[in-house]
């Protein structure tokens, strides 16, 4: 059974979504059970796409003839529902859905290369068979371009879709509409995948086997945190002013007062900043008690007795023991065997009525071609060792 897309749960990592070929969406937990995401009235439209959203409350499915569904994830009870629509009347083909990481949009890459953006409250809010109207459409008015993929930036104010006919990236304001940016890669490539840093302004794009990173050329610009600041192509000589670089100004503290050189001296050591690229997508204030980084210690191969301890101390009972565990541990493992590898556990889904002989849509025709001409053999003059046998 081929599988199109697996998302793992925002917040439960035992759960994950799988989109097989030609199958309803399937939602999977570790522990091997499963279950059938239910699909629309239409039971004959099998070309389904799924995606959690931000948090995982919800499943978003989107069939071929446009019709969007809303399901819980904790007993997928139909919440929501509204059917995309080219002008007014026809229906498009959903391709993917895809959910910013900040805020509450999302946006549908559909057949008719349009880029649709909602609002995930409003569609909620408006309920069954809903007509919610797209925050922006974006498309490419010149060469109507179809989409491979389409990513939010990490802060959820630009939107990045790929081309399916070159290696060529768009970027869209979401906010505005207007398209910021065209990334052209290497001529001739076809563009697979792309996928936005979820912190940093850097893009990641994949043809041919190969991942491009774009990002922007940063210059220094010093002249930023001090107006009065300069930058100098070649070396000027300085004159110094008097008593400009001693440790008291003299002129100084005689010009102001003892309470105004208390007041320029104060400088506040206490308070954070909260940085928004560390703010959970849950919450709005950075978590203070959350983990940023990870203090090193130096490793020491062949490290002495007493290694780190304060000068003309002995080192405690305790590390020397240690030391004559590791000695005799270190010369028992040459002689023993390797350590076993962890064993990991399978489980086999059956799901009925699900295609076998289907071809992945990554798979071209040269791949199909060899398949069906695997195991024939090809015609021509046979071998030198067969026509000696016939002989």
């Amino acid at each position: 059974m081929l599988c199109c897309q697996v998302q793992f749960h925002p917040r439960n990592d035992k759960i994950f979504l799988v989109c097989p070929m030609r199958h309803a969406a399937v939602l999977v937990d570790t522990d091997g059970d499963h279950q059938i995401v239910p699909l629309d009235d239409d039971q004959s439209d099998l070309n389904i796409v799924a995606s959690f959203d931000r948090r995982g409350q919800y499943v978003y499915t989107g069939n071929a003839k446009g019709k969007v569904l809303v399901l819980s994830t904790s007993d997928l009870a139909l919440k929501a529902s509204f059917k995309v629509t080219q002008g007014t009347t026809s229906a498009t083909a959903v391709k993917s859905i895809e959910f910013a990481r900040r805020g509450d949009c999302f946006l549908i890459n559909t057949a008719d290369r349009v880029i649709r953006v909602y609002d995930s409250k409003e569609v909620l809010t408006c309920g069954k068979e809903g007509e919610p109207e797209p925050i922006q459409k974006l498309q490419d008015l010149v060469n109507k371009t179809m989409w491979k993929k389409c990513c939010f930036s990490g802060d959820g104010e630009y939107i990045c879709a790929g081309s399916a006919r070159q290696h060529a990236l768009y970027v869209w304001e979401k906010s505005i509409g207007n398209l910021v940016k065209i990334l052209h890669g290497t001529k001739g490539e076809l563009l697979l995948d792309v996928v936005w840093h979820p912190v940093r302004p850097i893009i990641a794009s994949i043809s041919s086997g190969v991942v491009s990173v774009w990002a922007q050329n940063q210059v220094e610009n010093w002249s930023a945190f001090a107006p009065d600041f300069k930058e100098l192509d070649e070396n000027v000589e300085y004159e110094e002013r008097e008593s400009e670089f001693d440790l008291s100004d003299e002129d100084k503290s005689v010009e102001l007062g003892p309470e105004k050189q208390e007041d320029d001296l104060e400088v506040d050591v206490s308070t954070i900043e909260p940085v928004a690229a560390f703010c959970s997508s849950d919450e709005e204030t950075e978590d203070i008690g959350a983990l940023q980084f990870l203090p090193i210690a130096p490793e020491v191969e062949d490290p002495e007795e007493g290694w780190g301890a304060p000068p003309g101390t002995a080192p405690p009972i305790d590390m020397q023991q240690e030391d004559k565990q590791q000695r005799n541990s270190s010369s028992k493992e040459n002689n023993s065997p390797a350590p076993k590898r962890r064993k990991f556990r399978s489980f086999e889904i059956q799901l009925q009525g699900a295609p076998t002989d289907e071809l992945h849509p990554l798979l071209n025709n040269r791949a199909k071609d060899k398949q069906q001409s695997g195991g024939k053999k090809a015609a021509g003059r046979p071998r030198t060792d067969e026509r000696k046998r016939t002989k």
